[in-house]
């Protein structure tokens, strides 16, 4: 199986464009299954359907939960779909493989008082505080993952226009608006704290450390936490939480789950749709409004 999987790996990394991260995990479960083949001393051409229900069932047996369960489920059932479509099987044994349920873990979000506590805490006298307070108004403005707020280029900003291109997950480009709020924040950055920060060097990225280089990820996590309990918010804060925040306030101010779908870069509107608890409340808020008999 081993050479298979190199070529399934190479064929998701070249012709897909899959980002690292989901080709480490596409690895990762494609281990776990040669793993136990090699322990029941089968080929994959000897694979039938009981084959991959007791592998889940292994699975299941060391506490693995329902999605983590899933997510392998759809690794192996993507490997055999490949393998027949290069003429390497003559059949997908996964195919009508049920997933186990799993129930919907809803993220944790921040209100929006808690929001506007945790913007003000940042103190915009010195270089440091207006890059921080900066970072986090595009943070919630944009909804960007971390990676993709510390991998920002000077280049990527359209503050007159108010919007900024993001790079992500897989290489994609898409085009993110920006608040008046946040767009505020980045020009009185850019208007001096950067250059302080950065210290006469040379550099493409927005937000600058202390030595005039890019911000990581785990240096904006160290800041972000640490801002979070200046502000006495009893719910760890992490990047994801803003993240989260960002789009639940937007679907429960009326906005489209395709617009937030676009705006958040999620590949598939399934992805996105562990916000639809926030249009359900909505919806019945509308009901209790304005229905007769509500």
């Amino acid at each position: 199986m081993k050479s298979f999987a190199l070529d399934f790996i190479l064929y998701l990394t070249v012709e897909k464009g899959l980002a690292n991260n989901t080709i480490i995990s596409y690895r990762m479960d494609l281990s776990k299954f040669e793993r136990f083949l090699d322990e029941k001393n089968l080929i994959l051409e000897s694979v039938t359907q009981q084959t991959i229900q007791e592998f889940i069932y292994g699975l299941s047996q060391h506490q693995m939960d329902g999605r983590s369960i899933s997510r392998i489920l759809v690794t192996i059932r993507n490997f055999f779909r490949w393998m027949v479509l290069e003429q390497k099987l003559p059949n997908n044994v996964c195919e009508n493989i049920e997933f186990p349920k799993t129930w919907s873990k809803l993220p944790k979000v921040l209100s929006i008082e808690e929001v506007d506590l945790l913007l003000r805490q940042p103190d915009p006298v010195g270089p440091r505080g207006l890059r921080d307070k900066a970072m986090l108004e595009v943070l919630y403005a944009t909804g960007l993952r971390v990676s993709e707020l510390v991998a920002l280029q000077i280049n990527d900003l359209h503050l007159e226009l108010g919007y900024l291109h993001c790079q992500g997950k897989g290489g994609k480009v898409r085009v993110v608006p920006l608040g008046r709020s946040a767009v505020t924040e980045v020009e009185e950055y850019m208007a001096g704290a950067r250059a302080s920060l950065l210290k006469k060097k040379a550099s493409l990225f927005v937000f600058l450390n202390n030595r005039g280089t890019g911000l990581t990820r785990q240096g904006f996590w160290k800041i972000i936490t640490t801002y979070g309990r200046r502000a006495g918010i009893q719910t760890p804060i992490t990047p994801h939480l803003l993240r989260h925040s960002f789009a639940t306030h937007l679907l429960q101010g009326g906005a489209d789950l395709r617009a937030v779908q676009t705006m958040l870069g999620h590949s598939d509107i399934s992805t996105t749709q562990i916000y639809t608890h926030v249009l359900k409340e909505r919806l019945k808020g509308i009901y209790r409004e304005h229905h007769p008999r509500a």
